[in-house]
């Protein structure tokens, strides 16, 4: 019997649909299949509806105040900042971001009953989803952090403690512009997990940071401190979009779809996957 890896698709702003990555998943099997047969377990992790009808009713509101102009970029400022502003624990309240973090508690939840209690782990998240999933991953790390209603989601299984994360791909991430919040621009999270190592003495670890220049959203994290220097493998410069859109800040909008970003990462798939299976990895 072989074994499997999970891998969990993260989505940034936006009110995407439940089908968002269903492209990168065709992609990514596509390209890993012909090694490793259905070994890559892909789940999404489908957050924007928990903030979805409260959106709808602020617009509404907005609309109903006065004319406003240039109503698309008012759209991405309310699906950016707003949705942002709405994640954030306040003093008084921590509902949404709980709720957002229920909803990725039961994705690996879903991961481990289908990979394995201990399946290597590879997170993929895009713009305000690499705020979501350092958060979760940090608050793991913390245990004392996780909130009952997260915690009602959980089971005790490796993978859905993050123990077994070995790869990690933030695109288009605004870590950096988070980091003011913290003096010196704050603490990632532990990477790799130290128990990685215990469940796979020799199996290839990478947090690669993708950015395209074009992007304001997205920025590079290793020079946020010596911190993010000594955890983040790489910030790889892409550029993603098609040759219109490759020039313009559209190109936040456009990584799940482009092959200088999917390539590696199926790659480095594969070669986890030859790590933990060398027998079948000769045979393939």
């Amino acid at each position: 019997m072989t074994q499997k890896i999970a891998v969990a698709i993260i989505h940034g702003i936006g009110k995407p649909p439940a089908d968002f990555a269903d492209t990168l998943i065709e992609e990514i099997t596509r390209l890993c299949s012909p090694k490793t047969g259905e070994d890559i377990v892909i789940r999404p992790v489908h957050w924007s509806p928990v903030l979805q009808g409260e959106e709808t009713r602020l617009i509404t509101r907005i609309v109903d105040g006065g004319t406003l102009r240039f109503p698309r970029l008012r759209g991405f400022m309310i699906d950016f900042i707003a949705d942002a502003i709405a994640y954030q624990i306040t003093p008084f309240d921590r509902s949404v971001y709980d709720s957002i973090h229920a909803v990725f508690a039961r994705t690996l939840r879903q991961l481990a009953l289908e990979a394995g209690p201990t399946a290597p782990l590879c997170i993929i998240a895009h713009s305000l989803g690499t705020i979501i999933t350092s958060n979760y991953l940090y608050d793991l790390q913390h245990e004392h952090l996780i909130s009952g209603i997260v915690r009602a989601q959980m089971e005790v299984s490796p993978l859905e403690r993050g123990e077994t994360l070995s790869l990690m791909y933030t695109m288009g991430s605004p870590i950096a512009l988070w980091s003011m919040r913290y003096p010196e621009f704050g603490k990632p999270i532990t990477f790799p997990p130290p128990e990685l190592h215990t469940h796979y003495p020799n199996i290839p670890y990478e947090w690669v940071n993708m950015y395209d220049p074009d992007d304001v959203v997205g920025y590079p994290l290793k020079t946020l401190n010596d911190q993010y220097g000594a955890v983040v493998t790489e910030d790889r410069e892409v550029n993603v979009g098609n040759f219109l859109e490759q020039w313009t800040p559209i190109a936040h909008l456009r990584y799940w779809g482009d092959m200088d970003v999917i390539r590696p990462i199926a790659d480095q798939l594969v070669a986890v996957w030859e790590a933990l299976n060398p027998d079948q990895a000769a045979k393939s």
